[in-house]
C-alpha cells in the first residue's frame, strides 16, 4: 500500500472511532401523557436513523417523572431514564382556587427538581436538551440553561402550552407544530421559532385496511359503505360515547363502525348493539383499546369521530383523513377548541363546539361526509395540506443546528 493510500487509511479509521467514541448526546424531557411522549420518542428514532447513515451513535438519556408515560414508554424502548421531582399547576379560572393546598404543595417540589435535574444534566454534558412539554420538563428546562447547554423545546398544540412559555424565553431554538403559531409568538421568540410540524410515529403511516378486517373479526362489515372510527383516547369518551350510540341505528345505515369506547364502556356498548337488528349488529364493532391496530384501522376509515388532542390532529392531518372533532372541553388552556377551531376554519374538518353539542348536531355533522363522496374527499385533501410527514426529521434538523451553534 502507497503511503498516500495508507495516510487515507489511517485517517478514515480516526474518524470512525472518533464518530464511536463521541457520540451525539441528547437528554430528552417532556411526557405525562402521549402528546408529549410520542413527539419526542419519534424525534429519537429519527435523530438515531439520522446519525446512523453517517457513522455515528446517540446516547440518549430520558429525564422526566417516575409515574408519567414517559417511564413506561422508556422502559419498553430500552432508553435510559432519570426521575425527577415536579409539580402540577392545577389551574382555575378564579385565580384564587389556584392556592389550593395541592398547587402549593407541588410548587413546592419544583426547586428540588432544579437541582436534581441540575445534577442530572452537568452529569451527562448533553450535545442538546430537547423538551416537549409537560410539567417535569421545567426543571430540566431551567437545568439545561443553567449549565449552558442548548435547549430546543417543541409545542404540539396551536398555543404554547404552560410549561413551553416558561422555558420559550430560556430556549435556544422553538419548534412548533404550526405555521399559525408564529404570529401568536412575542417577537423576541419568534426570531427563534420554527414551524417543524409535530412527529407521527412512522408506523402510523403503514396501516392496510385488510390487516384490520382480519385483526378486529370485521368480517360483517359491508365494504361497499364507508367505515366510521369512533375514538375518545385511551380511555374512551362518555360524551363521545353517548352520542354515537344515540345516532347508533341511523348511522349503520350508512355506514360500518369500529368504536373505541374505552374498557370501562365495551360492556355497555355491547349490550346496545345487542338490541339492533342482526343486519345492523353485524357492521358495529366496538373495542376497549386499540393498540397495534390503529395503523390498520385508520386505513380502513373514510371518516373519523374523535376527540382533538395535538396528536390525534398530526395523525388525521398526516394521514389527510375526513374527521368530525368534538374538542374536551376541559383541556388544559381549551388546547383542544384551539385545535378544533383552527381545522374547521381551514376546511379540513368538521368541529363541534361548546358544552351543549346533542345527537342530531352529530348526525347533522356526520351525515354529509358518509353521503357525499366528494365532501368527503375534499376535507381529507385539506387535512392533508395542514399534515407535515417529515415534522420528525424536521425537529431533527433543529436539534442538530442548535448543536452547531453552540
Amino acid at each position: 500500500m502507497t503511503k498516500h493510500k495508507l495516510n487515507a487509511a489511517q485517517a478514515g479509521t480516526r474518524l470512525h472511532q472518533d464518530a464511536v467514541q463521541n457520540p451525539f448526546r441528547l437528554i430528552v424531557t417532556g411526557g405525562g401523557t402521549g402528546g408529549h411522549t410520542y413527539p419526542a420518542l419519534t424525534a429519537v428514532r429519527a435523530l438515531q436513523a439520522r446519525l446512523a447513515g453517517q457513522g455515528r451513535t446517540v446516547d440518549v438519556l430520558w429525564v422526566g417523572t417516575a409515574a408519567g408515560l414517559e417511564a413506561r414508554v422508556t422502559a419498553r424502548e430500552g432508553i435510559p431514564f432519570k426521575a425527577v421531582a415536579t409539580g402540577k399547576l392545577r389551574r382555575s379560572r378564579n385565580p384564587l382556587g389556584m392556592l389550593s393546598r395541592a398547587n402549593l404543595t407541588d410548587m413546592a417540589r419544583v426547586p428540588l427538581g432544579v437541582i436534581q435535574a441540575r445534577s442530572v444534566v452537568a452529569r451527562f454534558r448533553p450535545d442538546v436538551v430537547l423538551a416537549t412539554g409537560g410539567y417535569v420538563a421545567v426543571p430540566v428546562g431551567v437545568a439545561a440553561r443553567a449549565c449552558g447547554r442548548p435547549l430546543v423545546i417543541h409545542e404540539q398544540t396551536l398555543r404554547l402550552g404552560l410549561a413551553n412559555r416558561i422555558l420559550a424565553r430560556l430556549a435556544t431554538k422553538v419548534a412548533v407544530s404550526s405555521d399559525s403559531t408564529l404570529s401568536l409568538l412575542p417577537r423576541s421568540i419568534r426570531n427563534r421559532t420554527v414551524a417543524t410540524g409535530n412527529p407521527v410515529r412512522s408506523e402510523v403511516l403503514e396501516g392496510q385496511a385488510d390487516r384490520a378486517v382480519e385483526a378486529l373479526g370485521l368480517q360483517g362489515f359491508d365494504r361497499s359503505l364507508p367505515t366510521m372510527y369512533v375514538t375518545g383516547g385511551a380511555q374512551g369518551a362518555t360524551q363521545i360515547n353517548e352520542l354515537v350510540t344515540a345516532i347508533l341505528p341511523w348511522l349503520l345505515k350508512h355506514a360500518n363502525v369500529v368504536h373505541q369506547c374505552g374498557p370501562a364502556s365495551r360492556e355497555t356498548q355491547r349490550e346496545h348493539a345487542s338490541a339492533l337488528p342482526p343486519d345492523l349488529a353485524a357492521r358495529y364493532v366496538s373495542v376497549g383499546f386499540v393498540g397495534p391496530e390503529l395503523p390498520d384501522v385508520f386505513a380502513l376509515a373514510d371518516v373519523v369521530i374523535s376527540r382533538s388532542g395535538a396528536g390525534t390532529i398530526a395523525e388525521l392531518t398526516t394521514l389527510g383523513m375526513a374527521a368530525v372533532l368534538i374538542p374536551l372541553a376541559s383541556s388544559a388552556g381549551g388546547e383542544q377548541a384551539h385545535n378544533a377551531r383552527h381545522l374547521a376554519e381551514k376546511g379540513a374538518a368538521v368541529a363541534l363546539l361548546g358544552n351543549n353539542v346533542t345527537a342530531a348536531d352529530l348526525q347533522d355533522a356526520v351525515a354529509p361526509l358518509l353521503q357525499d363522496p366528494q365532501r368527503r374527499h375534499s376535507i381529507a385533501n385539506r387535512a392533508r395540506e395542514l399534515g407535515r410527514p417529515d415534522a420528525g426529521d424536521r425537529l431533527v434538523d433543529v436539534v442538530l443546528d442548535a448543536a452547531r451553534d453552540r
